[in-house]
């Protein structure tokens, strides 16, 4: 069942503004640069937004920090996403932020025919980064739950945050991807997920990426289709556009986190058509971490 959201949208919004505004302050960005062994020592920074006060708590024993996973676009950096990392902050998560390409990396080629047309070396990559970034923060910052992940990306990174749910269902509470465009979503209803979509015509999914509206309605998938643009959906992008899906988020954030405090969740959320919006396996220790840069 469809229902339009448009009034919903504005006000909260409205409301979210505010509430960032307010709570940006009190956010703290660090970058580490750690480095994997087991693939040449191949550096994998990744950048950790955290609430002051929760990681406070945390250090003192008093509260797990929820973890949330983001994965940048191709040609993206892992920091033009500080839009999305601070609504996870702001709600109390650790974010961290994955850089997955490097300048001596090949260049990425389509290739009609093959897996994901031909992506699935790069995706996999990805993966890898994710779960070595994980096991590394885990030492490096004990006191946050990294065994229910909410895994977000947008384009590539959000194809990358949907084979990794694939591959490690267990591991993976919520997902939210924007505008993922090769690799289908999961469908069997282990965790919540929340996709905003472009309406761009130089970026259109792949044939069964997106599932049916009944199949999203039974699964528990909500899918916002937007009016915005595909390169909208981070930093750079419209401050309206990027108000609009931090609203969204966040709300998708307080219904899921207040319907279980652990553990993947089947959820049986409505399909969302808000109309026209806005435009807008563990490596072991294999790491070693230079001094953290603030910014």
């Amino acid at each position: 069942m469809k229902r339009g959201i448009t009034v919903l949208l504005s006000v909260s919004v409205l409301a979210a503004v505010g509430y960032f505004t307010a709570s940006k302050w009190a956010i703290r960005h660090e970058t580490v640069r750690l480095y994997d062994s087991s693939r040449d020592n191949r550096l994998v920074e990744v950048d950790v937004a955290v609430r002051r006060d929760k990681e406070m708590q945390a250090e003192a024993g008093m509260i797990k920090l929820p973890v949330a996973v983001l994965n940048h676009g191709n040609t993206v950096k892992f920091t033009e996403y500080s839009f999305l990392a601070n609504v996870f902050a702001a709600r109390g998560y650790m974010a961290v932020s994955i850089q997955h390409d490097l300048p001596t990396d090949a260049p990425m080629v389509t290739k009609v025919g093959e897996p994901y047309v031909g992506r699935l070396p790069q995706i996999q990559r990805g993966v890898a980064n994710i779960k070595f970034a994980v096991e590394q923060m885990r030492e490096l910052k004990p006191n946050a739950d990294y065994d229910h992940l909410t895994v977000v990306g947008h384009s590539m990174g959000g194809d990358i945050t949907m084979y990794f749910a694939k591959q490690y269902p267990d591991e993976v509470r919520k997902v939210v991807t924007l505008d993922n465009l090769r690799v289908p979503f999961v469908t069997e209803g282990k965790f919540k997920i929340l996709s905003f979509r472009s309406k761009d015509p130089q970026f259109k999914a792949d044939p069964g990426v997106v599932p049916s509206d009944d199949i999203c309605e039974k699964e528990g998938i909500t899918v916002v289709k937007t009016d915005f643009q595909h390169n909208d959906m981070r930093d750079t992008g419209p401050d309206d556009a990027k108000s609009s899906i931090q609203a969204m988020l966040d709300k998708f954030l307080a219904d899921s986190d207040s319907a279980s405090d652990i553990g993947p969740v089947k959820a049986k959320t409505p399909l969302l058509d808000p109309g026209p919006v806005a435009p807008y396996a563990p490596t072991g220790k294999t790491a070693t971490s230079a001094k953290p840069l603030t910014h």
